[in-house]
């Protein structure tokens, strides 16, 4: 029995001590770097290498309210930083010779001239010292799960309903990207309605033929999500992913509602965005309700753990 404990204890021991080696082995080694850059694509196409944290400040100034509690700031700015370290490590072949651009095809980003645009100079005064806060409050800290940096997805609102499982809206699952609250508020703050006379709706969609006049039979939601957003649609005979109806129409949402009239239908949506990973409204409420940042990325990106780029190290949440 003796030998046994003895046993324990040295095995107990080792997993202690190679804990943290396991833990860097992690993240690619570049990344353990406080000199850390990331090329950016500007928007005139010329490329710019900027400071990994610095780079973050112009991410949290473009993509989210500048006016959110500095919880919900912090929440962004670990989710912004999770992205960008993801495509710095992931170095595609042959190479584009940037990282990211400055549009939501990767991440949003400000340069300094445009937030003084967007602010004014008073606003940039007051604004950019906060944003700047938010990066430096949580610097080098990342979100992994299973050795691998996440996918730290996030949107303006999930609405009415919770927040999408990954595998609802891309196909692919992640075991950190499940239905959960939005823990908003004000679940009707975006509420949107869309007029589409029907030979709009057939350029828009692509139909080919003469308009007709649609019925309540020709357009109807066929699936939904476990959320209870749509997840395929049929229109006049077609099905349509919801996504696909979304960014063809320029929905706001994938929360939509019906209504045929004699001479257009209306389409109305609830929330913002597609509705996975993290709510920035209901991360700005929970922080104003007393979270902090960390617990609002445990509710959002269930399962995934705060590492530390610089330290080689998890961080205690």
């Amino acid at each position: 029995m003796k030998k046994e404990w003895i046993t324990i204890l040295v095995l107990s021991i080792i997993i202690i001590l190679l804990l943290p080696w396991t833990v860097n082995r992690w993240i690619k080694k570049e990344t353990m770097n406080e000199d850390l850059t990331i090329r950016v694509k500007m928007p005139s196409g010329q490329i710019e290498t900027l400071p990994l944290e610095e780079y973050l400040v112009g991410v949290v100034a473009e993509e989210m309210p500048a006016e959110f509690n500095q919880e919900a700031l912090k929440a962004q700015a670990v989710a912004a930083r999770t992205y960008a370290a993801k495509r710095i490590s992931q170095k595609s072949s042959p190479d584009p010779g940037y990282d990211v651009d400055t549009t939501v095809l990767t991440q949003a980003w400000l340069s300094d001239s445009q937030m003084k645009t967007k602010w004014g100079w008073w606003g940039y005064w007051r604004y950019r010292g906060k944003m700047a806060d938010a990066v430096q409050g949580t610097k080098g800290q990342v979100l992994v799960a299973n050795g691998q940096y996440i996918d730290a997805f996030y949107h303006s609102s999930s609405g009415r309903k919770t927040t999408e499982r990954a595998e609802d809206v891309w196909s692919t699952s992640r075991t950190y990207l499940q239905n959960v609250d939005s823990e908003e508020k004000n679940p009707s703050r975006f509420i949107k309605t869309y007029d589409f006379t029907f030979s709009v709706l057939y350029q828009k969609l692509g139909i080919t033929g003469s308009p007709k006049k649609l019925g309540s039979s020709d357009i109807a939601i066929t699936n939904q999500t476990a959320a209870g957003r749509a997840k395929s649609v049929r229109i006049l005979g077609k099905t349509y992913t919801a996504v696909q109806v979304r960014t063809l129409l320029g929905l706001a949402s994938t929360d939509m509602e019906f209504t045929v009239k004699p001479e257009e239908i209306q389409i109305k949506t609830y929330g913002y965005g597609h509705a996975v990973g993290m709510s920035q409204y209901g991360a700005n409420d929970m922080g104003n309700a007393g979270n902090t940042y960390l617990e609002i990325l445990k509710h959002f990106y269930p399962g995934a753990q705060l590492y530390s780029l610089y330290q080689a190290r998890n961080v205690n949440s």
